[in-house]
């Protein structure tokens, strides 16, 4: 099984990701692309995400695409992140693209784009940069 499908199903088989209802539409070495729809449930105005949400899926993306470099049988945790808001999560969904700013042995650097999705149309709502610790799981 590759790097990616194993990224993927872990991912996926997390319950936050299930809760968020998160769909993996790319997912390649060094490179993730995630979709969230905007649901009521995490929504402090009717239609606008609050900025938890946004982490979330920011967060998702970027150690994802962290965890496609790793070792195989490796795996990888966030351990710091910081999300910048830039403009209202609203749409129809959220689309966050990650990537590897720097691929350590023992941290990978990682960042995200989020985009809120209306009518076909992109806007950057927010930015994460983020730090995901490797984990060698025959030591731990």
């Amino acid at each position: 099984m590759s790097n990616a499908q194993q990224v993927r199903e872990a991912v996926l088989a997390m319950p936050m990701a299930r809760t968020l209802q998160l769909q993996f539409d790319h997912l390649e070495a060094g490179r993730s692309e995630i979709r969230m729809p905007v649901l009521d449930a995490f929504c402090f105005r009717p239609g606008q995400l609050q900025a938890t949400a946004v982490f979330a899926i920011a967060d998702f993306a970027a150690v994802s695409a962290a965890g496609t470099v790793l070792p195989n049988g490796w795996i990888n945790a966030t351990i710091d992140g910081t999300l910048k808001l830039m403009a209202p999560a609203r749409g129809t969904h959220l689309r966050a693209r990650g990537r590897v700013v720097d691929a350590g042995r023992l941290l990978t650097i990682c960042a995200a784009e989020v985009y809120a999705v209306e009518g076909g149309e992109e806007t950057l709502c927010a930015t994460l940069l983020g730090t995901a610790r490797n984990i060698d799981p025959a030591r731990h």
